[in-house]
């Protein structure tokens, strides 16, 4: 695994405030050639964040500072990494004519970017189902049960795959199991394995990627990976990229879950 294709900023609201150096210095030290840092992109214009700490993406105000430091970045460190301006962009059903304008803008500046799913539209309320179990909790017995938010889940994953976003869409799929971010404490009463595959078969026949993130795997109630193992094997098999993402949040998280996930290093891209 030469490449991190998922690594967050000092820009995140949420993450820490270790720099941008610190990242890089520490990603050279484990070996990887390149990584792409994909900070959460400002939500879609007219969103209002659900969360209780409304810090789950980065303010639109500091978008320009965040593409120029790591045009600096690029230029301080050529030669010793490969360093990628992306984002992470969140799906949002009923904002995608906002999200596409917002890529239309902003697009040819970055080198990679991934398309992710956190918000779910429940009649006209929007929840965001991985901040943390006690708002899980209040979720899933809002829509009636853990299968029920799975099920909502795994079509907006195909919704976001489908819709037109534009000629700057992301190609690469977030985290397509972060449903399951608390599995073992709200189980649900299957692996919902037909509706993985039914993504699986959209992002193959749109031919996008899948973000291989270790990040569940030091997740006290998931310690997988997103996707977990039969489902990357499947990926594999039919021929989908999967770039590893560490999805680190501070400098000490890059390189999370690698180990658990070498067994299928011949399927990564490199």
């Amino acid at each position: 695994m030469k490449k991190d294709g998922h690594i967050h900023t000092p820009y995140c609201p949420h993450g820490s405030k270790d720099s941008f150096e610190e990242y890089i210095e520490q990603a050279i030290s484990l070996g990887f050639e390149e990584i792409t840092f994909t900070e959460h992109a400002p939500l879609p214009k007219g969103f209002i964040d659900t969360t209780p700490t409304k810090d789950s993406a980065m303010d639109l105000n500091k978008l320009e500072s965040y593409l120029d430091d790591l045009d600096q970045l690029k230029k301080k460190f050529e030669g010793r990494i490969k360093i990628n301006t992306g984002l992470e962009v969140d799906y949002i059903e009923g904002y995608e004519k906002e999200i596409r304008n917002f890529l239309n803008v902003i697009g040819k500046r970055l080198d990679d970017a991934i398309l992710s799913v956190h918000f779910l539209k429940f009649n006209n309320r929007y929840d965001c189902i991985d901040y943390s179990p006690g708002e899980f909790e209040k979720i899933a017995k809002s829509y009636g049960g853990v299968d029920e938010v799975y099920k909502k889940y795994y079509e907006t994953l195909v919704l976001s795959i489908t819709s037109d976003l534009g000629p700057f869409k992301p190609k690469r799929i977030g985290h397509i199991t972060l449903i399951r971010k608390f599995h073992r404490k709200f189980p649900a009463s299957h692996e919902f394995k037909n509706e993985i595959e039914n993504v699986l078969n959209t992002i193959k026949k749109y031919n996008y990627e899948i973000d291989y993130n270790g990040a569940g795997t030091i997740k006290p109630l998931c310690r997988e990976p997103y996707p977990p193992e039969w489902a990357a094997e499947k990926a594999i098999q039919m021929g989908i990229p999967l770039v590893y993402g560490s999805d680190a949040h501070h400098r000490k998280e890059l390189g999370q879950g690698r180990e658990k996930m070498k067994f299928l290093k011949t399927g990564l891209t490199q």
